[in-house]
């Protein structure tokens, strides 16, 4: 009989065990209430999910790749999507800054053309605790469940807006460095401050008329691409003799005809360094057209590192914004050695000394185009 008790009872715990083997698990990154290892984040889509306290492995898609950089977070990606690192310019300057780093680290998916894609079976062998992206919120769901892995995704941002700040504050709480997110933002805020202190109080009258031209949007173009509401140009105050042109939907770039471009006539012209060889090329076979343009007759079209590459930058544009400055207002940026400040606006973002160096020798300087070359 005592056998018999032994038996059923070892019976009964050996299915006990199976039982509880065998019982449903909730999806990682679910909105359970968090444990003490846990923290319920809410991403820019009002989901709530659960994600490891200060995460420590991270797959960043999309465009946080660069935001975690600007956050010192780039030792902590073990999977990315962008570009072939051997690919990457200085233009790209958070993944330029960060190749080494990720030399070894998986790419698992890409945007590339604006082509959304993500290999899931890759970025659960790379096994991160949270799975950073800009995707619409059924996308990331998607991804979610296929992973098992927390999904949350951030706004993209406006170049100095608000959304771009809740961004880096979000990915920054996840990976506990808020302060960190809070010193960016900070930093660019300061920035835009003594921008607007040196030009706002400039009277209209003395502002030449200017152009922002060779817009990177869905690719390079040439002179006709053109920025309508450009940050750059609103953060100097500067008479931006496009802004009022009438186009579709919310578009801050278009293509215009070169009927425009010269009925314009802007004093200054500022163009994308990834344009600047359309309008080159422009130049030579089109010498009419240019020759009736004040600012190309007068050495007043100039070339910047571009503020779009593989999604819009924010430290190049920051700089930029200066170099335009110091043309349009020189009085008001006397004081400023443009070099040494792109150099501080480098080092702060991409943690790189003397980035200045890195795309002086790839071509992309601040300057007026050499249009003999």
């Amino acid at each position: 009989m005592k056998k018999i008790l032994s038996t059923l009872l070892l019976l009964a715990i050996i299915f006990s065990l199976c039982a509880c083997g065998n019982s449903p698990q909730k999806p990682a990154g679910s909105g359970d209430a968090p444990s003490a290892e846990t923290q319920i984040i809410k991403d820019a889509h009002g989901r709530e999910v659960t994600v490891p306290l200060n995460a420590q492995k991270i797959v960043a898609l999309s465009n946080t790749p660069r935001l975690v950089v600007y956050l010192g977070l780039k030792d902590r990606v073990v999977g990315y999507s962008g570009m072939d690192p051997q690919k990457v310019t200085p233009v790209t300057a958070y993944a330029y800054a960060a190749k080494e780093t990720w030399a070894s680290v998986p790419i698992v998916g890409t945007d590339a053309g604006g082509n959304t894609d993500y290999y899931p079976e890759m970025i659960i062998k790379a096994a991160p605790d949270v799975i950073f992206c800009n995707y619409a919120e059924d996308v990331a769901d998607g991804l979610q469940k296929q992973t098992g892995i927390p999904v949350v995704s951030v706004a993209m941002g406006s170049l100095f807006g608000e959304d771009y700040n809740e961004s880096l504050r979000t990915i920054a709480k996840v990976c506990g460095v808020e302060q960190r997110a809070e010193d960016v933002i900070k930093f660019v805020n300061d920035c835009l401050a003594d921008l607007k202190n040196r030009t706002e109080k400039i009277n209209d009258s003395e502002k030449p008329t200017v152009l922002s031209a060779a817009a990177t949007f869905k690719g390079a173009h040439g002179i006709e691409g053109v920025r309508i509401k450009d940050s750059l140009l609103a953060a100097v105050s500067a008479n931006n003799i496009a802004k009022d042109l009438e186009v579709k939907g919310n578009a801050t770039a278009v293509e215009v005809e070169k009927e425009q471009i010269l009925k314009w006539n802007a004093e200054y012209i500022f163009c994308d360094y990834s344009g600047v060889k359309l309008v080159k090329e422009d130049a030579k076979a089109n010498p009419d057209f240019y020759a009736q343009l004040d600012a190309y007759k007068n050495g007043k079209i100039y070339q910047h590192p571009s503020s779009t590459s593989y999604y819009s930058n924010l430290e190049i544009p920051l700089a930029n914004a200066y170099f335009i400055g110091s043309i349009i207002y020189p009085k008001a940026f006397e004081d400023v050695e443009l070099n040494a400040k792109a150099n501080e606006i480098f080092k702060f973002f991409l943690g790189v000394d003397n980035y200045m160096d890195e795309l002086n020798k790839f071509g992309a300087s601040y300057g007026p185009i050499d249009f003999s070359k």
